[in-house]
């Protein structure tokens, strides 16, 4: 089993969580100490830490691990849940970098497998890719969003590190990047080659103003990832994070970590550049509140993707003037969807995506005759 490499909580840890209040996530999660391991099948939330930081661009010396996050994240209350979640403990540093991604492959994999979303801490960006790799055998092509101020592309001849792990996805074998959609990029640290290829590809990338202005258009991306990474040196917040001046507020990127949460297709959550933190109380604070929000969203799925889910929608044909689209919305919860034609390409892995998440905004510009954006570019990375 993948989970024999997975160290236990601190002790120390452990033995402040005694003191907590009945009501607070530490009194209620399960976790993995020296002489238990968590019941898997009472579980539907696992997190876990990666102590690995070794292909960061910004490397340095200095130790670090997840210990004043789980201070701060045991000592929250728990909202009105119903998912069990556990703490599975820490990867620790493989004698070599890919050692490592292979254990975060094989322990991320695993925990889809049983349907239990994993929720990973990490240290430098690059482990996105071995929680990617998890995907291998998932059976059709699947979506990453990435919150990050830069797209992470980098130069896919050199090695992968935390600044090219994107690039790697999308030209190393086996090919099951279907979307990459960035949210919160800063245009001046991002090479305009980069932006460039961002469309080409017909990929997505969400300004940070763009966002900030208006939360709620990450939403509809956010609902169909498949998988999403968040660099929490996308935060600005001047004890957290002095090297970034301009970012996420605290409110956003919780927003943003909630609707990834409520998201049905989300099955896994990787929060990245941990080490790189100012470790105050500060910043283990948001980082803990960054991960109740995901698992509050969690919480509060509507569970309308599935094969019953038109029997729940109203359909509203749009005529354009070369194109017809249909859009569905759902009664429960008045999320819309767009349709994307069925593919003429043979076995692209895409047949189980023919919707594609929108906003009823999309739907208004539509009867004006405005193609959605996104519509267009799902449409063209299906045809190619």
């Amino acid at each position: 089993m993948s989970f024999e490499f997975l160290h236990p909580i601190s002790e120390d840890i452990l033995a402040e969580v005694e003191g907590l209040h009945k009501s607070t996530l530490g009194k209620q999660l399960s976790f993995h100490t020296v002489n238990e391991f968590p019941d898997l099948s009472k579980t539907k939330i696992a997190i876990i830490g990666v102590v690995e930081s070794r292909r960061s661009v910004r490397e340095n010396d200095v130790p670090f691990n997840f210990n004043h996050i789980r201070k701060e994240f045991y000592k929250l209350y728990a909202g009105n849940w119903n998912e069990p979640i556990a703490d599975l403990g820490d990867i620790y540093a493989g004698d070599s970098v890919d050692d490592t991604y292979f254990l975060l492959k094989q322990v991320t994999e695993d925990l889809l497998n049983r349907s239990i979303i994993p929720i990973i801490l990490g240290g430098s960006q690059d482990l996105a890719y071995a929680q990617y790799r998890a995907y291998d055998d998932y059976g059709q092509m699947v979506n990453l969003v990435n919150v990050d101020a830069q797209f992470d592309l980098g130069d896919t001849e050199q090695d992968l590190c935390n600044k090219s792990y994107v690039g790697k996805m999308v030209v190393n074998e086996p090919y099951n990047l279907f979307n990459y959609a960035n949210i919160g990029y800063q245009t001046y640290f991002n090479a305009q080659e980069e932006i460039n290829l961002i469309d080409k590809l017909f990929f997505e990338a969400y300004r940070l103003g763009e966002i900030s202005s208006d939360i709620t258009l990450a939403e509809p991306v956010m609902r169909d990832a498949n998988f999403v990474t968040l660099d929490v040196t996308s935060v600005a917040m001047t004890n957290v994070n002095p090297s970034m001046p301009n970012g996420f507020n605290g409110k956003e990127i919780c927003a943003l970590s909630r609707y990834a949460g409520i998201s049905d297709k989300v099955s896994s959550l990787g929060i990245y550049e941990i080490q790189d933190l100012d470790l105050t109380k500060n910043s283990a604070m948001l980082v803990s509140q960054i991960l109740w929000y995901f698992i509050e969203g969690v919480n509060f799925r509507k569970k309308e993707y599935n094969n019953s889910f038109l029997k729940e929608f109203t359909k509203f044909t749009v005529p354009l003037e070369n194109e017809h689209l249909v859009f569905y919305r759902s009664e429960l919860s008045g999320r819309w969807w767009v349709e994307i034609p069925n593919s003429k390409k043979i076995n692209n892995k895409l047949n189980k995506q023919s919707l594609l998440s929108c906003s009823h905004q999309d739907y208004l510009d539509a009867c004006n005759q405005v193609i959605p954006e996104r519509w267009f570019k799902a449409y063209r990375k299906n045809e190619i």
